[in-house]
This record gives C-alpha cells, structure tokens and sequence, in this order.
C-alpha cells in the first residue's frame, strides 16, 4: 500500500483518503492557482497509527522520497480530515524538514485526532470517529517575510449576509495563525487595496474562478510573502440561514445553479432561522463589537469552559473570554451565546459559533476578563448576571431586552414561490413545510 501522494491537478482520489484539505488543494492545483509545492500522507496510515502506536511500514521511505522533491526547505505539517474539524487537531509550522522531525510531527499530527477537543468535536457533528485524518506536508510560505508580507482569509462571498462582494480579514506582517487565534486585531480585507493592490486583485480573481466551479461561495486561507500571493486552503462557504437564501436564489438568477437546486440546497433548518432576532432599538447597550453568527441569546455570563458547562445545568449560559481556543469547545457546545474580547470573522469563536448556530459577538474592544466578573463598557458584570447578546449587529445588553423579529425579505419570498409552483400547493403551513412539500417533490423526481 502506498501512503503518500504529491499534490498536483492529476490527483484523483476522494476525500476519504487524501482528506478535505488536500482535495481543496488539488481543485486549485487543477484551476492553475498558485499553491506551495507539498505531499499528503492519507487518512490509512493515520488508522493504522491508532491502531498499532507506530508509523506504518513502508511509509518511511515513502517520505524520504517526497522530501526530495521538496529539497531542503522549512514546511508546515497540517491535519485535513475528510470532514473540516476548525482548530481541533495539531498543526505544526516551521519545520525543518528532516525524516526523524517528518516522523515526529506526524505522530503528534496523528495522535491529536483521539485527544478530548477532538473526540467531543465529532461527537457534536456526528463525524464518526474512526475515519482518521490525513497530514498534508507543504513548503513554508511567510506572511512575516518582509513589509510586503501578510496572511488571511476570505469568502467570495459575505457569511451574515449572502451579499455577493469578497469579505474577509487580513493581518500584515504576520502568519495565518495569528489571523485565526484571534489574539490579534485584524483589518477587513478591503485594506489590502491601498498596501497590496496586485495580492488583492489576484484573490478576487480566485474567489471568482473558484465560486464558478463550486457553483457555490467559497471560504479560503492565504499568505502572501513579498506582494506574492499563495493559497493554502479552500472549501465551499457553507452559509446558514439567511446567507444561504440570498445565496442560493443569486446563483440561480445568475444561471449558475437552477432554481431546482436552489430550493434544494437550503434547509429546512435555514427558514426556520432566516428571520433574524434582532435586539430592540431601545435597549441599553454596555458594549459592542462585531457580530458574527446572526440572532439573540440571553444567558448568565460565564468566563470559562469548564464553568459553561456546570452553570448550563441551570439554564442557559454566556460563555465570555477574552478569546476561544479548541480547549474552549465543551464550554462552546454547552453555551447558548459566545462573546469575546479579540477576534474577527474568521476567528476562532466565529468560526465555532457558525458551525454551531449560536449567536456571537467577537472584537469587544473594552472587554477585560476577570475570575469572577467581567468589565464591559466601564461596567462591571459578575458571573452569573444575565446578558443578551446581538450575533447581527454586535451589542451585548445587561438582562433580557425587548427583541424584534425582521419579516420576510425578497430573496425568501422568490425561493418560497419556487417551492409553490414545484408543490403545486400553496399550503398554510410554516415557511419550512413549505419548503420540505417542494423538496420531497424534487427528490421523488429524481429517483424517477
């Protein structure tokens, strides 16, 4: 058995075995986007790692040969499951590249898919857990290589809204980690127009090329080292609610996608979450930030994971701090709301958040973190105090405030009257029933 494949356009296996990471790399690979030169080492040698405790036979020499065509040069070693898991499992940067440092960072590589961030990550997502991860092997590129030099990440496409312009973030002089971590103030990624005009006009290219591929929006992670642009991972977007409304009825009006597809790429799940809890305008706002998962939670503040989970046993909870980590994920799934001091979009409380439904805010700027309170706005709030968070427009209130619900918009009247000439009904039932009638119809077809 072979375990290692070099990435290039010629690459056909599935996700299953090369993981989702490297399957991505392979799409821009096969579109002649510019990607740093690597090898992945599949998801079987993994199984067999956490089977046995060691490195599989064979895959040692395997590895000195892929290191060849690499030459001597520092990389990055990364997991990439089949199933996109933000954050939970082990990645190691700078590493010169030797065997015994390869053999050693695979094996932590691997051994982070069993460690208890992990194992309770796929237990939220249904991802089985003996699928194994893969561990793409990539040629360093250096977001803190000089003043022309920077790191971030984009989707073709804005996340809250569906809009069609790129949205993003971007940090100069630094790597992709500190974008993600959230320990740093980001920019949004229009910033790059004035300091990187031809990195800028090269991923806005990219994004279009990868959006009409997908017939999707698409998230990706880049790095450019003086005023060159690399790209280092895509996926489709994966919008939620009103996002994945406007975005499915765009793609349809664009011809890129049918009307048929449109109604069958949005869930259920999403109508019932398409109009958005908003906080009432008159409401007392102690701090603000940006809001990065739409919708309103109330909860009593707690400023740790651990003390998340005990309190929500009582009811529900706000989990405050000053930024997430993948050790935070008990505490996340447990909270009803999630707010932090640090962070953009992309972060890691954002991209948690989203993947889960809950309503965020991150970037509070004023926001400091205690043992057993916390100062929002110049006030103090200690644990246990309820809060109201705004995951749409940022606020964070004290106590529980009046919330308003926006009606309709075009985008989900057009797609409801799509599922009424597809039903042949226009039943009185809720928007979702409505949508499901048509959905059931569609798929009866197909098998048809």
């Amino acid at each position: 058995m072979e375990w290692v494949r070099h990435l290039s356009g010629a690459l056909g296996e599935p996700p299953e075995v090369v993981g989702g990471k490297a399957h991505g790399l392979v799409l821009l690979h096969r579109l002649g986007l510019p990607v740093p030169a690597g090898f992945v080492v599949t998801t079987e040698a993994c199984r067999v790692f956490l089977r046995t405790g060691r490195l599989p036979e064979g895959l040692a020499g395997e590895l000195a040969s892929a290191i060849e065509t690499l030459g001597p040069s520092t990389v990055s070693v990364r997991s990439g499951a089949a199933m996109s898991m933000p954050g939970m499992m082990d990645t190691i940067l700078n590493l010169s590249l030797t065997p015994d440092s390869l053999d050693q960072a695979l094996e932590s590589v691997f051994a982070s898919w069993n460690t208890p961030r992990a194992r309770t990550y796929r237990t939220l997502h249904g991802i089985p857990h003996d699928l194994g991860t893969a561990v793409v092997v990539q040629r360093m590129v250096f977001g803190d290589r000089d003043g022309r030099s920077g790191s971030g990440v984009a989707f073709s496409r804005d996340p809250g809204t569906g809009e069609n312009a790129p949205f993003g973030e971007v940090l100069f002089g630094h790597q992709g980690d500190a974008v993600v971590s959230g320990r740093t103030l980001t920019l949004p990624l229009q910033a790059l127009a004035d300091r990187e005009p031809a990195v800028r006009r090269d991923l806005f290219d990219a994004l279009r090329r990868i959006e009409q591929h997908y017939r999707d929006a698409c998230y990706v992670e880049f790095t450019f080292e003086s005023g060159v642009l690399w790209l280092l991972q895509v996926r489709p977007g994966r919008f939620t609610g009103a996002a994945a409304v406007r975005l499915a009825t765009d793609l349809a009006d664009a011809g890129a996608i049918t009307r048929d597809e449109a109604l069958l790429r949005v869930s259920p799940h999403d109508l019932r979450h398409v109009r958005v809890s908003r906080i009432a305008p008159d409401a007392d706002v102690i701090a603000r930030g940006l809001g990065v998962c739409p919708g309103v939670a109330a909860g009593r503040v707690a400023v740790t994971a651990d003390e998340a989970v005990r309190m929500a046993a009582d009811g529900p909870v706000v989990l405050v701090r000053p930024e997430t980590s993948p050790e935070d994920i008990r505490g996340l799934a447990a909270a009803t709301g999630i707010v932090t001091a640090r962070g953009g979009p992309a972060s890691h409380a954002a991209v948690v958040a989203r993947s889960m439904g809950k309503p965020a805010v991150v970037g509070v700027v004023d926001l400091v973190v205690g043992s057993d309170s916390v100062v929002m706005g110049g006030r103090t709030v200690g644990v246990g105090a309820m809060v109201t968070v705004d995951g749409t427009g940022g606020e964070v209130v004290l106590g529980t405030p009046r919330v308003v619900t926006g009606g309709a918009d075009e985008h989900l009247r057009r797609l409801l009257e799509w599922a009424d000439e597809v039903s042949g009904e226009r039943a009185e039932r809720e928007e979702a029933g409505r949508l499901e009638a048509a959905q059931v119809v569609l798929r009866q077809r197909r098998g048809a």
